[in-house]
Order: C-alpha cells, then structure tokens, then sequence
C-alpha cells in the first residue's frame, strides 16, 4: 500500500499544534502508513508571547524556542522556506537555509504560514522602523537598547543624549503595550549601571536626571482596545506611573534617521522606532490563486480550503468563520491558532478514516498582558484582575502553554528577581539583517554574495 504524506506549512501556533494532534491521534497501525512533514524555515516552536522578555533581557532566546524534532516524535521537519504550491500536481517548493531548492509532493496540505508585520505608507517608516515578529528581531531590539545607552552615556552633547535614550513604540495592543512596560523597566536598569561611573547633570538625559523615555503611541482612545476597559485602565495607569509617555489618539507622521514627526506636529529626537502597530498575513497567500477576505485564505468550518479537499488552512493566514460570532471571521491571535490547529491536526486524521471531522468553534477564555515586575492585567473567563495576581495568572497560563523548557523558563524568572539585568551586546543581529517589510520575520536576512 502506497504511503501518505501531509504535508504541513508554517511551525506557529497552528502549524504546531496540528503537527502535535495528528501524530498523537494517528493509531500505531496508520502510522506506517502515513508520513508527517513539518516544513519551516527554523528548527524550533517560538513561543513568541514571551518574546518582550527576551528583549528585555529577562529571558534567554532559547528560553522561549522549543525543538521541534525533540516535542514532536512521529514527525519529519524540512527546514525551509515554501515559495511556491502547484495545486493540480500536488507539488510546493521551497529554498532552505543554504539557498537551495527542494520539492516535495503531499496527499494532504495543512497551510499554517501565519503572518507578517503590517506596513502602512507613512514616509520613512520602512527605512527607519523595526517590527517586533521574530527572534531575529528581539534580538536586535535587545542590542539595539543596550548600546542605545551606551553610546548616550559617553556622548558630549545633551541633545544627542536625550534622542539616544528616548524610545517611540507605535501600536498600543498587546504587542505594544508589553514592550513598552518591560522595555521601560530594562532601560532603567541599565541606565543605573552606566550612571554608577558618569556625572550626571541637569542637562543630561531625556529628562532632568538622564533617565530613558519611553512613548506608546496609537491612533485608538485608549491602550490595549481590544481588552475590558478596566483592564486597558489598568494597563494605562501602570505605564503612566512608571514614565511611559502613553499618547493615543496620536500616530508617526513621517520617520527620519534624526527621530519621528507626530501626526500633532512634534518632532521626537530618537534613534529608536519600534513598529507594532498589527500583522497581515504571509505574502505566500496571496501568491496561491486561491481565494481570499480580508487578505487570509478562505476556508470552511471545518478549515477545507472551498473547492480543493485536499488542502486546508488555519491560523493568521486563513480566514476562519466564526460561529460564535455569525458573519465574522476569527481574529489573528495566538489563542485561536492554537485551538484551530488542534482541530485541523483531528480532521486530517479523520481525513484518513480515523475519527469524524469536526467544525472549529470556541469563545474566547480571557486575554492577559504582561506589564513586567509583578504587574498584569487580565481577564480570565472574563474575571478582571491586576497586579500581582493578575501577574501569577498570566505567567501559570504561559508555562501551561508553552510545550517544552517550563523549568528553564522559571530558572531564569527567579533570577532576574535577584540579580540585575545584563547589558551585554552580541552584535549578532544588525538593522540591515532585520528589515520592517520582510516576508520572513522569523529569519535574519543574510548578504548576497
């Protein structure tokens, strides 16, 4: 008997989380029978909720990357980046990390390549401006931070000072929200540690005592509006209480190498642009021919891409009806990937003959955000909570999430407790290596020969 593959695209939340179901609902004796393929650019799960910690340096990078080949037995990884699907042959194409081109044919094709920073045309924000999608960009950001500092702390001129320790964070969501509230307290810390040998002055510094400046900026009337709006209060009163300058109602005009042009008119003198304003899905999508709304796939409830049975897709890159919600698709978050995933991982079995097929439908169970410190807001089963407590359950819903490295996760959660940050620069990841319009966040771009 001929052997089956699936194939599966993308290793987020969805793919992931698809890849984990169907190998632990397949019965040993399809298993032969059956191949798993799992085709990603990276060898590792991003558990990317926690990656304001890593570039706030309160996580190491491999904290919050799990194996792929070490969490999911039963399932064959192709490192790689897909470019092309040719549907009536059953047939995609991909380039690997070492430039070469591979095919690879499938029985089934799961779609999970979820998405991208969303761009808007405002002057100069593409050349300026670093999103916040990938560890690639993390990465960046954390060094980016670090040798902010210290080039301000050796620097003659106040003003250049100032604009150095001066950080603009564009989108109030969760994304935006949580790198300002960790990037606030990291800059701190390490502005202490560079003032223990450097006079300060009253000219010294964004403000009077040379302390780092943060602003939040979004087109929306409050942080975070997506949540309860306690809990966006909640948010807004923290931030504002630690000196984040939260500024809604206010977006970037235009983005220069000398800082960014509010749409009120004030120029902020800045090095640092940090995009977090939303994502769009994969550009592969709308290379497929296949159709769309609002830029994601179309599919059914039971995520079947409409007239090929062979194919489906979930995630951000595919517009899931909500039946919750009739008439609407689910929103892009992590929340859904995951829960799609896991009913996409049932029906490709099913697919098999193993099991029924079942459509995707869930209510949403809360929304949490880390603010740093003992600080949280979050609504578990639409129960408000902050502070400390609402700190504990945001970190137990995190390590109940993450599939691998929970012990590791708390190691380092106990130590940043007790010991100061470290400003260390890498240098392993430059601006040019992380561009805001990139259709692969996930991967550092690397020089053309």
């Amino acid at each position: 008997m001929s052997r089956s593959r699936i194939v599966i695209v993308g290793a987020g939340f969805a793919g992931y989380q698809a890849a984990r179901t169907l190998s632990r609902t397949l019965p040993r004796t399809l298993r032969g029978a059956v191949e798993i393929v799992l085709v990603n650019p990276n060898d590792y799960f991003l558990y990317l909720p926690l990656l304001p910690e890593v570039a706030s340096g309160v996580l190491e990078p491999r904290r919050v990357s799990v194996s792929l080949a070490g969490t999911l037995p039963g399932v064959r990884l192709v490192l790689g980046e897909v470019g092309e699907v040719d549907f009536d042959r059953r047939r995609l194409r991909y380039v690997d990390p070492e430039g070469r081109s591979g095919e690879l044919g499938y029985d089934r094709l799961l779609l999970t390549v979820g998405s991208v920073n969303k761009l808007l045309p405002i002057p100069g924000v593409a050349e300026h401006a670093h999103g916040f999608r990938g560890m690639p960009e993390a990465l960046y950001l954390r060094d980016h931070i670090n040798r902010q500092l210290a080039l301000a702390a050796a620097c003659d001129d106040p003003e250049e000072a100032a604009a150095r320790r001066t950080f603009v964070v564009v989108g109030a969501g969760y994304t935006g929200t949580e790198v300002a509230a960790h990037g606030q307290m990291f800059t701190d810390s390490l502005a202490r540690q560079h003032s223990r040998g450097a006079r300060r002055s009253e000219a010294d510094g964004a403000h009077a005592d040379g302390t780092p400046r943060w602003m939040l900026l979004d087109l929306a009337p409050r942080v975070l509006p997506e949540l309860d709006k306690r809990l966006s209060d909640t948010a807004h009163r923290v931030l504002r209480k630690r000196g984040v300058d939260v500024r809604t109602q206010m977006s970037v005009k235009e983005a220069t190498s000398e800082g960014v042009l509010l749409s009120d008119g004030e120029f902020i003198p800045t090095r640092s642009l940090i995009w977090c304003v939303g994502v769009r899905p994969d550009p592969l999508v709308k290379d497929l021919g296949l159709e769309t709304q609002q830029g994601r796939l179309m599919v059914d409830e039971y995520l079947r891409v409409p007239g090929r049975p062979d194919v489906m897709a979930c995630g951000d890159a595919a517009a899931v009806p909500d039946l919750t919600r009739p008439g609407e698709i689910t929103p892009m978050t992590a929340q859904h990937a995951v829960r799609q995933g896991k009913v996409a991982g049932r029906n490709l079995a099913a697919s098999l003959g193993y099991g029924a097929s079942r459509p995707y439908k869930h209510h949403d169970l809360g929304f949490m955000v880390d603010l740093g410190g003992v600080q949280a807001a979050a609504n578990p089963l639409r129960v408000p909570l902050s502070g400390p407590l609402a700190n504990l359950v945001t970190r137990g819903y995190h390590l109940a999430s993450m599939p691998g490295n929970r012990i590791r996760v708390l190691a380092d959660w106990a130590l940043d407790a007790v010991l100061p940050r470290q400003a260390a620069q890498l240098g392993l990841v430059r601006s040019w290596s992380v561009p805001l319009e990139s259709s692969s966040p996930e991967v550092a771009r690397t020089p053309v020969p």
